[in-house]
């Protein structure tokens, strides 16, 4: 039977990094995971009472397919809470994860074959769901000094009908302030260009509050997770918010593709918002992380890594010890018994010479991680 041109995707790299990892820890070996952006902990324990509740008492039927109204009046809240934006909440759209929401933002808003900017390192799904739905996905190479983050000069005259950024952003933790998500939104709204921020990593941040789009512009699309902040991964529930006039125009692409998010994700969703206490437990140990990582790597030979003001990763800069970073993550696994991301997946052209690391799990695994690491490093060289 053949096969669409679209199908035609790379495969994402990090999964099968999980594979043979899983296959080492099936042979009894104790593996430290830094590859997946996962985090340690479950969903809070709010959210799990309020679903065993709900079951007892509810089928848990279809919900309309823009999600649970008081979910959505809830994420419009936290606008108020977390940016001081006052947001309607019926241009909140609940949806299955936030790669269904990738989905419908791509087919509302492109046609075929039109070319989307994503800064490059970035997140790899990107690509692969763009390319999926027959759109051009264009790299935009981000350099070091502008802290692997997109400025208009990366895609001026580019011809581009979207423009996709993340902050913080995926694999480096970076993020954009003000002025610099002012200048892309900007920068696009001249060329015509379609405005997308992904905010999936929102609430982890360190030192400073990330900014949202809609903190600058209504006429975006910004794009969210209970996946990161929530520890919400396998529930596959995340939102989007629309302009007022495109609410119409996802609900019928919705309707057609999803029916609804999962109604008994949904439930749980509602109920971590007010679950604040946990939530900031557990930023509380991504915080303990970043400190040992930011201290731990650069003694272990690992010096050239991007400054990373939120999410839970650290991307490093290898070319001085790989041209093959996904051979160099085989050996690091192989040997130190550490998973960690090749920066192919992030950046196809010059991910050769780098690494992600992720900082998600328990603060013990990341302090032997770094042991084991230090040590694999010291006997590479030695």
């Amino acid at each position: 039977m053949r096969n669409s041109s679209r199908s035609q995707v790379d495969p994402f790299i990090v999964m099968d990094v999980m594979e043979a990892a899983r296959r080492a820890e099936s042979e009894g070996r104790r593996i430290i995971h830094m590859e997946v952006g996962q985090p340690g902990t479950g969903a809070p324990r709010g959210a799990i009472d309020a679903l065993e509740g709900r079951l007892r008492e509810d089928p848990l039927g279809y919900t309309v397919a823009l999600g649970l109204p008081a979910l959505r009046a809830r994420i419009a809240r936290l606008y108020g809470e977390w940016y001081d934006v006052d947001l309607n909440p019926e241009r909140v759209i609940v949806t299955s994860g936030s790669s269904g929401a990738f989905l419908l933002a791509f087919t509302a808003l492109f046609d075929s074959g039109d070319r989307v900017g994503i800064g490059a390192p970035g997140y790899p799904s990107y690509r692969q769901i763009l390319k999926s739905l027959g759109l051009v996905p264009v790299d935009l190479p981000t350099a070091a000094e502008n802290r692997y983050q997109p400025v208009p000069a990366d895609f001026a005259d580019m011809d581009l009908a979207g423009l996709m950024v993340a902050s913080p952003a995926n694999p480096t933790g970076t993020m954009l302030d003000h002025a610099a998500m002012s200048a892309l939104i900007g920068a696009a709204r001249e060329q015509d260009a379609s405005f997308i921020s992904d905010e999936i990593y929102h609430g982890l941040e360190y030192e400073a509050k990330a900014v949202t789009a809609l903190e600058l512009s209504d006429d975006v699309y910004v794009i969210n997770s209970f996946s990161k902040y929530f520890s919400m991964t396998g529930w596959r529930v995340g939102w989007m918010v629309v302009p007022e006039d495109h609410v119409r125009v996802i609900e019928r692409i919705a309707q057609n593709m999803f029916i609804c998010p999962p109604h008994a994700s949904q439930v749980a969703a509602l109920a971590s918002m007010d679950c604040e206490a946990e939530t900031q437990a557990n930023l509380e140990v991504y915080r303990t992380n970043r400190a040992l990582m930011l201290e731990g790597l650069p003694k272990a030979g690992f010096t050239r890594i991007a400054p990373p003001d939120g999410a839970f990763y650290v991307y490093a800069d290898v070319s001085d010890l790989t041209d093959d970073s996904r051979a160099f993550a085989a050996e690091i696994l192989d040997k130190a018994g550490v998973a960690v991301t090749p920066g192919l997946d992030f950046d196809p052209e010059r991910g050769g010479g780098t690494l992600r690391f992720s900082y998600a799990r328990s603060t013990a695994d990341i302090e032997e991680g770094l042991e084991r690491l230090a040590a694999f490093m010291a006997a590479r060289a030695g």
